[in-house]
């Protein structure tokens, strides 16, 4: 009896390896083609999904992503990556200028928003003049939108050839500041200077322009 119940699993189990082995030979692996649709960075290039997962691999450079906070972005040509300035500093790139010793820098940093506190209130407090140490007055506080975004635009420090311009972004639950540091500007004290024409300035409104993320 033991020896027929063996001969029977014996069968069995032949017969299933006969019909994965037909089924292997007739059906090999095929590669499954990944979805058609495409990732636009935010320099404007597009990637395609890869691999087995059919993920999109990350965007090469000068695309930079920030993980954490959720952004994305271009850095602007002629900016490498910096040393962080401060503690509330979450990126900073710098590009070299003319003159020696005198780099131009664009910094992104990140204050969050108190419970009790608003948007405003927390740009009010951040905004804080390089020269003065006073606090910015809000009624020199202007808006623009650049990309799909929305900034107010605060001048932070124009003093001793340093003009500084800080592009806040007010989200749910943290503000970003976005700092354009031009150095060694010659007629910094002329009221007709066209600051938004300064090189940091430039590049940090091209760098606005591609922010991706909330």
């Amino acid at each position: 009896m033991k020896s027929l119940i063996l001969g029977v699993l014996l069968i069995v189990i032949v017969g299933i390896g006969g019909l994965v082995y037909r089924n292997a030979v007739e059906h090999p692996l095929r590669t499954i083609p990944c979805p058609l649709d495409a990732l636009v960075c935010p320099d404007g290039t597009s990637i395609s999904r890869t691999g087995t997962s059919c993920s999109f691999p990350v965007c090469p450079a000068p695309n930079v992503t920030l993980s954490d906070i959720g952004i994305s972005f271009a850095v602007p040509a002629g900016f490498t990556t910096a040393e962080l300035p401060d503690a509330t500093s979450i990126a900073s790139y710098e590009m070299n200028t003319s003159l020696a010793d005198v780099t131009n820098t664009i910094t992104i940093r990140r204050f969050a928003i108190a419970a009790s506190s608003t948007a405003l209130a927390t740009i009010q407090q951040t905004a804080i003049g390089g020269a003065s140490g006073a606090p910015v007055s809000v009624t020199s506080f202007t808006s623009t939108v650049l990309g799909t975004h929305r900034f107010t635009i605060v001048s932070i420090e124009r003093f001793e050839g340093v003009v500084d311009t800080a592009y806040y972004l007010a989200r749910a639950n943290d503000v970003l500041r976005f700092d354009a540091i031009d150095r060694g500007v010659v007629n910094w004290t002329e009221a007709t200077l066209d600051i938004s024409a300064l090189p940091a300035h430039t590049a940090l409104t091209r760098l606005l322009s591609t922010l991706h993320g909330q």
